[in-house]
């Protein structure tokens, strides 16, 4: 085989020995404006969307992408897809196929999601303490009077991979 320089020779012989080596070049990680560590979280997290398709995993009990389309806020199959992807990139949520039609992914919180509850908890409480929100008294009484104890359920329901919603009066999944 004849190469247009040693350098371009050195390139390709590089690129099929990690290729075939099985062992492939460590994914760096991503580019942050700043080390300080709530600038890493809005960087993850630090748009609406992303949100409230972690109150929807995790509150609403939604697993499809069908779901997510379906939620009160009307989110666009681009924007929703997009997030999708960067939530299972920084290790926020998982994916895994649908046992009984294997076209349909499951999308799932990861242990790094989950503990995202006690954020998204106290979001909700300040939102229906200054704004008039539509939210559930029920969900707020019972968020600000246990806080602890509402965390374990809704941790619990994970563990357990639990379908439905944990709102009150809520008729999703």
């Amino acid at each position: 085989m004849h190469y247009a320089s040693e350098s371009t020779k050195l390139t390709f012989e590089m690129q099929v020995i990690i290729c075939y080596s099985g062992k492939m070049p460590k994914k760096p990680s991503p580019k942050r404006r700043s080390e300080c560590p709530l600038n890493a979280s809005l960087e993850m997290l630090g748009d609406r969307w992303s949100l409230l398709i972690i109150r929807d995993l995790m509150l609403r009990g939604f697993r499809t992408y069908k779901e997510f389309l379906g939620s009160d806020e009307g989110i666009a199959t681009n924007i929703l897809a997009d997030r999708l992807k960067k939530l299972e990139t920084c290790g926020i949520i998982t994916t895994e196929r649908e046992p009984l039609d294997r076209r349909k992914l499951i999308y799932r919180l990861t242990a790094k999601g989950i503990d995202l509850a006690p954020v998204l908890m106290e979001l909700v409480v300040w939102a229906a303490r200054y704004e008039d929100t539509g939210a559930p008294p029920a969900l707020i009484r019972k968020m600000q009077k246990n806080r602890e104890q509402f965390l374990a359920e809704v941790r619990q329901r994970w563990v357990e991979k639990a379908a439905g919603s944990i709102l009150p009066g809520d008729r999703t999944p």
